[in-house]
């Protein structure tokens, strides 16, 4: 009887441990990434607007795109 609930506990941290692990790719799987530079209609749709008085490229103000350049 002891042996069966030593190797309950240990399914059972087991599983706990396999729900964390999975949790956690999860969580880095879904993390967004912003483009390098986004195309105008992106920066509108996004709520931004485009700032055409920056000295290389026009950039996106405000909105999700914030501070990303517009090609």
């Amino acid at each position: 009887m002891r042996i069966r609930r030593i190797l309950a506990a240990v399914f059972a941290t087991a599983a706990l441990a396999g729900l964390g692990l999975t949790g956690a790719a999860t969580a880095t799987a879904s993390a967004t990434v912003t483009p390098a530079s986004v195309t105008p209609g992106e920066c509108t749709d996004g709520g931004g607007t485009i700032d055409r008085s920056t000295p290389v490229l026009p950039t996106c103000r405000g909105g999700m795109y914030d501070g990303q350049t517009v090609d």
